[in-house]
């Protein structure tokens, strides 16, 4: 028998065994089950990352409740600060932990590409968000009285822009955190001085001039414009394009160090 009709059946079981392989889609649908199945499955996270927006809602909803004003900001500002603390701080805390746990070295030497596996942990911090939003927009709905988002595009479109925008962030400062420890002192650092300045409580534009000067340069005000164009109706997206701009230039400024300096270990 000759050499080639020998290595022949080989080539066949490799072909077969390689078109056996799942595709890249279904793997990553694999494992962003996954991520949404262990999400629920840790309350902590659950709560700080999805239910400290709704506590602030509840708060300061309470407070201004009948103050139809103050509601038409309250409502896109805790939508906004509910896009930030479902990537931002989300990605940050678990970028660390995964690296500092080994767990991010052990998916490397898996067969899942590391490509689906990083667009599984995009999807599922995209998919949280959408829900808040959801949520903070039906909260205003029946809770509040007010009518529900009068512009679904612009709303479609800023948030997308605002997951992308913090999600590059938080990856980035992820590799700045040296350790799971001091993980949420670090992102605390950042989310709470954002959130105070940003207009996410009150009008920014009614703050010192100081105070509105520094809340101009950062992501989260324009965010918070976007979203109260979609959901109070003060104008649509080609009214608000320089915001939205605004929040991808920190997107793509953010993902240039969150994919060089990405590491497995």
């Amino acid at each position: 028998m000759s050499e080639q009709a020998l290595e022949r059946p080989h080539a066949e079981v490799s072909r077969a065994v390689v078109s056996k392989r799942p595709s890249w889609w279904l793997v990553t649908w694999r494992q962003y089950r996954l991520e949404r199945q262990m999400f629920w499955r840790n309350p902590t996270a659950a709560f700080f990352n999805a239910g400290l927006p709704l506590l602030f809602l509840a708060l300061f909803g309470a407070v201004f409740a009948g103050n139809r004003e103050q509601l038409e900001i309250l409502i896109p500002g805790i939508a906004g600060m509910s896009v930030m603390t479902t990537t931002f701080n989300a990605l940050a805390h678990n970028v660390v932990s995964l690296r500092e746990r080994g767990i991010l070295k052990r998916m490397r030497g898996t067969p899942l590409p590391p490509s689906a596996y990083l667009a599984a942990l995009g999807a599922h911090s995209l998919t949280n968000t959408v829900i808040q939003v959801l949520v903070v927009s039906a909260a205003g709905k029946f809770i509040f009285g007010l009518p529900w988002p009068r512009d679904w595009v612009t709303l479609a479109v800023f948030v997308g822009a605002g997951a992308f925008c913090f999600a590059a962030l938080g990856v980035a400062l992820a590799h700045l955190i040296p350790n799971v420890e001091s993980a949420p002192a670090w992102v605390n650092a950042i989310f709470l001085p954002v959130v105070g300045v940003s207009g996410v409580f009150y009008d920014e534009a009614r703050a010192p001039a100081v105070v509105s000067d520094v809340a101009q340069v950062l992501p989260l005000t324009h965010l918070v414009d976007g979203l109260s164009a979609a959901m109070v109706g003060t104008g649509g997206l080609a009214q608000h394009w320089g915001a939205l701009l605004v929040v991808l230039a920190w997107g793509v400024l953010a993902a240039v160090p969150a994919v060089r300096g990405f590491r497995w270990e």
